[in-house]
């Protein structure tokens, strides 16, 4: 490249920096400006609820670089509490407003990496409401914080089930309020009712299926008349594309309100480029874009983005959606679509469930996880994937995503080498398990999710038991029949002429029960992920309708 070309970002966090310096990298020539309304830049916004809590000790540690330490080594010109008002697309300048008054900077190439802007409750005392989304609203956290008792957090998503942990840790009283009948929407209910029974026992007061009407300056009001004491409410309901630049532009726009891009992440203006959580994502599921706001792909899509400017060829592939979150004992994480998700689209798909250890079982400290995987049961494509519990959760949804990413189907999952060693995994790897599993359902074997048992049941079948007798002090699905798998041959005559379903612990010993059956000939359907995940599935039920009757009885605290 021998132009000097002039850059201009919008944005100095994760996908804004990430394309300013990898593009001094690419580019020695080019004046590259870098525009940030806040008063610092590479911040480690993922990291701020731990701060609260104390498991990041220290501020500045959530400071990965510093203006002059970035014009010294890349030569930015990073200009901190500077505000971007508007974009002249004819004259290819940016307007910005910053301690030293309103200025036009020129630009061959604008990026937009703006990000994302928190949702408010659009109720009375919204204002009393603090938001987490950069240091400035952390730093008014904290202070707020001091000699506070009671907090109310809006929110059960993936930031506001880590601030909650966080200010548990500090000792405070918490209540969670989540408009939806479960925890973190994008899992499946009963994937995730493990992490609401756990913040239940840490003493954390839940109210699902429940909304804030009304923020006073102590208490917040729910929709059905519960009142809850608050010297502190933070608001953690959602983002959205911080647009606003974009729009009044007359950039084109997608349908969850982010920033439309090509695969070189142009947008309807060829000149300007726009990358992060103000970018919509091209969805590798379902098709289509949608809002992705999540650290690894800005951190990626900056980078790719300065590829593009810089000429290299560059192509961006859709975006599954991996993400993870760990609270309270309970790490749950995901990938690509979940079950009510593509039942909600009419999207045909197979469930599977599995409840393995983290490693091999006769090693001593193995945990248990619960694994879900959905697949397209026309071609076995790996649709999305679920995976929470303890440990070896996150090395499992990785190896699933990087699985889905790379073309593998689902049964192909069985044919994935994996280190082995009894303190770290076993010879089948829960991985592997799903894919015999997914080879199973694509051979023909067939299934039932536990929110299915109902219908079956009234539409009458018989519903077997066959676990161990050690088993069973577990709990029962009422309506069950006891015949362990050893006694099956025995007694066929007696379960002829009626559909049965089957159910042993966790799925492999009803398995095998099915096998046996279909082989005598016998209607027979296996409960998918057995009992533990019925009961996983009545625990969210429960707890929704539950804590919603709370509510409606309009309790105070």
């Amino acid at each position: 490249m021998t132009e000097r070309r002039r850059i201009v970002i919008v944005g100095g966090v994760a996908a804004g920096m990430s394309a300013a310096t990898r593009l001094r990298r690419l580019d020695e020539t080019a004046e590259i400006t870098v525009v940030e309304r806040g008063a610092e830049v590479s911040i480690a916004t993922c990291g701020m609820p731990y701060l609260i809590g104390g498991a990041i000790p220290e501020r500045e540690g959530l400071l990965l670089q510093t203006p002059a330490r970035l014009r010294a080594r890349f030569a930015l010109d990073v200009r901190v509490r500077t505000t971007a008002l508007e974009i002249d697309r004819a004259a290819h300048q940016l307007l910005v407003e910053g301690p030293g008054g309103i200025e036009r900077l020129p630009y061959d190439e604008l990026v937009l990496a703006t990000g994302a802007v928190p949702v408010r409750p659009a109720i009375p005392g919204a204002e009393r409401a603090r938001v987490l989304r950069d240091l400035a609203d952390l730093d008014g956290i904290v202070a707020a914080l001091d000699g506070a008792r009671d907090i109310v957090v809006l929110g059960g998503g993936f930031v506001g089930v880590e601030v909650v942990e966080n200010l548990h840790a500090r000792g405070l009283r918490v209540a969670l309020v989540q408009r939806a009948p479960q925890l973190l929407t994008g899992f499946d209910p009963e994937m995730v009712a493990p992490l609401a029974e756990a913040m239940i026992a840490a003493g954390v007061e839940l109210h699902l299926g429940a909304e804030a009407s009304l923020i006073d300056d102590d208490r917040v009001v729910l929709d059905h008349g519960t009142v809850l004491p608050a010297d502190v409410v933070i608001a953690a309901i959602g983002v959205r594309p911080d647009a606003r630049l974009a729009r009044a532009a007359g950039l084109a726009l997608g349908p969850a309100g982010g920033v439309l891009v090509d695969h070189e992440f142009r947008t309807s203006d060829p000149a300007i480029r726009a990358v992060g959580d103000v970018a919509e994502k091209a969805d590798a599921v379902l098709g289509g874009t949608r809002s992705i706001p999540l650290g690894g792909p800005a951190n990626l899509h900056g980078r790719l983005v300065a590829d593009a400017i810089a000429g290299l060829p560059v192509h961006a592939a859709p975006s599954i959606g991996v993400a993870i979150v760990g609270a309270f004992g309970i790490t749950a994480a995901l990938a690509g679509a979940g079950e009510a998700r593509l039942r909600e689209l009419g999207r045909p798909h197979r469930v599977i469930h599995t409840h393995p250890l983290h490693h091999a079982g006769y090693y001593p400290g193995g945990e248990a996880m619960s694994l879900k995987l959905l697949v397209d049961p026309d071609d076995d494509r790996i649709l999305g994937a679920q995976a929470v519990g303890g440990a070896g959760v996150d090395r499992r949804i990785d190896v699933i995503a990087t699985a889905a990413r790379g073309g593998i189907p689902a049964s192909g999952l069985a044919q994935l080498e994996l280190a082995y060693a009894p303190q770290y995994g076993s010879a089948k790897d829960p991985v592997n398990m799903l894919g015999y599993v997914a080879d199973d359902r694509r051979s023909g074997e067939r299934a039932i999710q536990w929110h299915e048992l109902d219908d079956a049941i009234a539409a009458g079948a018989r519903l077997l038991d066959v676990r161990g007798a050690d088993q069973l002090a577990e709990g029962l699905i009422p309506g069950a029949e006891w015949i362990p798998v050893e006694e099956l041959r025995g007694r066929m005559d007696e379960l002829r002429g009626t559909p049965l379903v089957v159910h042993c612990r966790v799925g492999q010993g009803a398995h095998t029960a099915v096998r046996l059956l279909e082989a005598h000939g016998l209607d027979v359907v296996n409960l998918d992920g057995g009992y533990v995940t019925w009961r996983a599935g009545q625990a969210a039920r429960a707890l929704a309708g539950e804590l919603r009757l709370v509510a409606q009885n309009g309790e105070n605290r």
